[in-house]
């Protein structure tokens, strides 16, 4: 139980990771606007309205990225050859991708591809595996 709880917490840190560098190499070719202020959720809402589709895309790809990497680390770590430590990484990465969705305004293929894309824990999970024949 202990190996499980640590490949979770595993995965969440390491796909977080994984999802913070996509999104700052994307704010570093889409920059937030002059006099933006952190705090600012309208301001941030019209950054995200206006970002073109490529700027949107990126946030995908870190969401894939997150996902097979979060599935890959917490299988390894849960060492039980089951899937649910990638699973529970996926349903917490999920949750929160979906919050996001809600705050912020996105376009229904967002919305399809940032549902779907968590399901790549599960080719995190069987490449972990493959690893240890």
């Amino acid at each position: 139980m202990l190996r499980l709880i640590l490949g979770v917490i595993a995965g969440i840190v390491v796909g977080s990771v994984c999802v913070w560098a996509v999104e700052t190499l994307n704010h570093s070719l889409y920059p937030y606007p002059v006099g933006m202020k952190a705090g600012d959720m309208n301001a941030f809402k019209a950054y995200i309205e206006n970002l073109p589709f490529l700027g949107k895309f990126m946030v995908i790809v870190g969401y894939s990225l997150g996902a097979l990497v979060s599935g890959f680390i917490s299988t390894k770590v849960a060492k039980n050859g089951k899937p649910t430590a990638a699973v529970i990484c996926g349903l917490i990465f999920l949750s929160f991708t979906i919050y996001n969705m809600i705050v912020l305004p996105t376009p229904v293929w967002f919305w399809v591809l940032g549902v779907l894309v968590w399901g790549l824990v599960f080719v995190g999970y069987k490449l972990a595996l493959n690893k240890n024949r």
